[in-house]
């Protein structure tokens, strides 16, 4: 253990609330911060009296202090190149005050963007408890182009959408998803899922981008976001869309100008279906887990391995079957990442997807021991007992997010109240042993308050309580 700092403090914090979760002293009032190190934790009529002329001293007025929160699965780098020109809804307690929102926006917002509400809401939150229909949009935004993005089950665009990415009554319906039509096959601006959030996402990225200096802002932007709800460090968790390296540019900008103010491990996230190991390879090549410094670090691969394994999660819908070539798609990537000693990460919702999956990692771990190397399920909301003993037995982990904050109303109506009250299983995870991480999903999903999270896993999740159902208050 490196020897703590001496001399005065730089930092003095007092008349405030610190748990120490130190059973001689759990409560204190004050703490002292020398270089970065705590060098005291204890009353205020201890530590106030070595400070020194140069050293910054806060009266905290009884507030509650707590570390820096880390979220294991975020979208920091996609979500800060979009983040400035995002109207957000996360928490919005009616749909008439949506509408409201959205009206003010669409006048404010100059051609030719977009108008985009990109997740972090639900239908349930809303007092009407329902979406905006397509003519309440098309009245609120008539020229400005708007995109909204509900969960991974659907997005409404306006005329002006439907216009700027050309979506005619010619336009065929994509693989896995649905352009709705009207009764003389013109497209209504609805597009829904079935079985994969692909034709959402694809549809998204036919909006303008901002230019360089605009994204650099934008980013900083999200950064001081996080850091006001107590966020300073992160996992991004790559995303579609997100191509490495040309859409790091902005981010690596931010840390080689030390602009950087939440720590950020990135995961690189397969881009191509049928190129998915041709990826890995290529990257393997470029970089390395752990390459770069305690600010910015790659951190492995993931969450997406194989297009084939992605199982997005859509409860209105029945659960998704992953295709036949699943574990002959995934076999040789796992077997490659072993090689590389690669960590990585993948998606996956259902305990079917987990169970092909991990037939596919205790196969590779029979010629190829996986000995120590990282590896987890991201989401795991169905997940079996059996499953956790297997992934414990792997040496695996699991990170679980606050999704059913957002979808726990679909997921008992198809599956029952008692299911809901076990998804995740969160407690026979720990019971097994195995790590868990805790995250937001952030941003297309849920919201990137950490709050939000944190107050479904406390209230929802501790002690075999019941997720919430219907929250607003994100």
């Amino acid at each position: 253990m490196t020897d703590a700092p001496t001399g005065a403090p730089d930092l003095i914090l007092h008349g405030g609330r610190f748990t120490t979760l130190d059973r001689a002293n759990p409560n204190a009032d004050a703490a002292a911060v020398k270089d970065g190190v705590f060098t005291a934790v204890g009353s205020a009529r201890e530590i106030i009296p070595t400070a020194g002329p140069q050293t910054k001293i806060i009266d905290l007025g009884g507030r509650r202090v707590v570390p820096g929160l880390i979220d294991s699965h975020t979208h920091v780098i996609r979500g800060g190149l979009n983040y400035n020109m995002e109207l957000r809804w996360d928490g919005v307690p009616s749909l008439a005050d949506a509408m409201a929102m959205l009206k003010t926006q669409a006048a404010d917002t100059p051609p030719p963007q977009w108008v985009r509400v990109v997740g972090g809401f639900t239908r349930h939150q809303f007092a009407e408890k329902r979406l905006p229909t397509l003519d309440e949009i098309n009245a609120a935004a008539p020229e400005t182009p708007v995109f909204i993005l509900h969960l991974y089950d659907r997005a409404l665009l306006n005329r002006a959408a439907l216009r700027a990415v050309g979506y005619t009554k010619d336009t065929p319906n994509p693989p896995g998803g649905e352009i709705q039509r009207d009764a003389s096959g013109e497209p209504t601006g609805m597009l829904i899922a079935q079985p994969n959030a692909m034709i959402l996402y694809s549809t998204l990225a036919k909006g303008p981008k901002l230019p360089e200096e605009y994204q650099l802002n934008s980013t900083r932007h999200f950064m001081r976001e996080l850091n006001r709800l107590g966020v300073t460090s992160v996992i991004d968790a790559g995303g579609g869309f997100q191509n490495y390296p040309d859409d790091y540019e902005i981010i690596e900008k931010l840390h080689e100008d030390g602009q950087l103010t939440v720590r950020l491990a990135y995961n690189l996230f397969t881009q191509k279906p049928k190129e998915e190991l041709n990826d890995f390879k290529t990257w393997g090549k470029q970089v390395r887990p752990g390459q770069g410094d305690d600010y910015y670090r790659h951190n492995g691969a993931g969450e997406m391995l194989v297009y084939s394994a992605a199982d997005f999660e859509d409860f209105r819908q029945p659960r998704p079957d992953m295709p036949a070539n699943m574990e002959t798609d995934l076999e040789p990537v796992i077997r490659q990442l072993v090689e590389q000693r690669w960590p990585w990460r993948l998606h996956a919702t259902y305990n079917e997807t987990i169970d092909r999956a991990l037939d596919v990692y205790e196969k590779v771990n029979q010629d190829m021991p996986f000995d120590g190397l990282h590896w987890f399920f991201d989401h795991a909301e169905t997940i079996s007992e059996r499953n956790i003993d297997r992934i414990a037995a792997l040496g695996g982990g699991i990170a679980v997010q606050h999704r059913m904050m957002y979808q726990a109303e679909d997921f008992a109506e198809r599956y029952g109240a008692e299911a809901l009250a076990d998804s995740p299983p969160i407690s026979k995870m720990l019971a097994a042993g195995i790590p868990v991480g805790a995250g937001t999903d952030a941003t297309r999903v849920a919201s990137y308050n950490p709050w939000v999270s944190l107050s479904w896993l406390v209230t929802g999740k501790s002690l075999g309580g019941r997720p919430r159902t219907g929250r607003r208050d994100a």
